[in-house]
């Protein structure tokens, strides 16, 4: 179980010598934790890296300088690589990516199924009442190149639920969605952090996904 993840002076390469307009971070190039059971925003404008942060937290990239560092209820320590990641992204990392990255053949049940199919933590119907109740009852069955994009962040947002996690990431969750699609999502997000005890962090580069938030950052 990961209790904390640890960022120590984390700067993209792309940073490196030329920093991002729009003057310091409180999170690039300094020492920030974040702790299991809390919730974080961290908002952006256009261009500061918050899509490179989620890539790094989740290890699907590595260009950048510092160390991030994995922490149990024990206190143990280990620097997060992308070759020890793969178990944790069944049991303790989760990401909502901002392209949502769905299979567009296949239907909004589908796509939440596949991952699934890695956790087993919930039936087929159990499935189909979440979608449903992000308002997607009438397009269960729908391949997910036939909805629209505010329909597939719904589809990518109840997949990202498939899953036990210790921290769940969310890029930019509610970019495509109306005032009250973005509340019921919140409300299964806090549903989860506390049936779980996670750590969630979102992002944003203004649309606020409505939430208790206990820290916002400056990125």
């Amino acid at each position: 179980m990961i209790e904390t993840i640890l960022l120590k002076n984390v700067i993209p390469n792309v940073f490196v010598g030329s920093p991002p307009e729009g003057g310091p971070s409180d999170v690039w190039g300094q020492q920030l934790m974040f702790c299991r059971g809390k919730s974080y925003l961290i908002e952006a404008a256009s261009g500061r890296g918050k899509s490179s942060l989620c890539a790094f937290l989740y290890a699907l990239r590595s260009d950048y300088q510092g160390s991030i560092e994995l922490a149990d209820a024990n206190g143990k320590r280990i620097e997060l690589r992308e070759r020890m990641i793969c178990e944790m992204r069944k049991t303790s990392l989760a990401l909502m990516f901002q392209e949502h990255r769905l299979f567009p053949e296949l239907t909004a049940v589908e796509n939440v199924m596949l991952k699934n199919m890695l956790t087993n933590i919930y039936t087929e119907q159990e499935i189909r009442q979440m979608l449903s109740r992000t308002g997607l009852q009438d397009r269960l069955d729908t391949p997910c190149a036939r909805l629209s994009l505010g329909q597939q962040q719904r589809v990518a947002f109840v997949r990202l639920m498939a899953q036990p996690a210790d921290f769940l990431l969310l890029d930019e969750p509610i970019s495509h969605l109306d005032e009250d699609n973005a509340r019921i999502m919140s409300e299964m997000l806090k549903e989860k952090q506390e049936r779980e005890g996670a750590g969630v962090i979102v992002t944003s580069i203004g649309n606020r996904m409505p939430y208790d938030y206990d820290e916002i950052i400056k990125l």
